[in-house]
């Protein structure tokens, strides 16, 4: 099995994602490619101390990017991802913020 920490590159915290967050309890991580459903449920699991029920996986495509330089115009793409959308138990939450406090 493959380390936590190896599996779970960072969490996605988009507005977009931080709605589906308070909505419906998902939560967003981009992942390493090789790791499957079961070791990205461990992993949450393990780091977070919460119940999984469901992880969703797509690999996202890189996008294609044209520069115009110095030495005339260059092109090329950016690395495929892996994004894992977790659902947690309902009561379950995971806080992303937890080391910021407020007056």
């Amino acid at each position: 099995m493959k380390i936590e920490r190896l599996i779970l590159v960072k969490p996605i915290l988009t507005e977009k994602m931080l709605k589906m967050q308070e909505t419906a309890g998902k939560y967003a991580f981009v992942v390493d490619r090789g790791a499957n459903k079961i070791e990205i449920k461990r992993a949450v699991e393990k780091k977070f101390e919460v119940t999984v029920d469901e992880v969703s996986t797509v690999v996202v495509k890189g996008k294609a990017k044209r520069m115009n330089t110095r030495r005339g115009m260059t092109s090329g793409k950016r690395a495929d991802w892996k994004k894992a959308i977790v659902t947690l138990r309902s009561g379950d939450k995971i806080d992303f913020f937890e080391g910021t406090k407020t007056k």
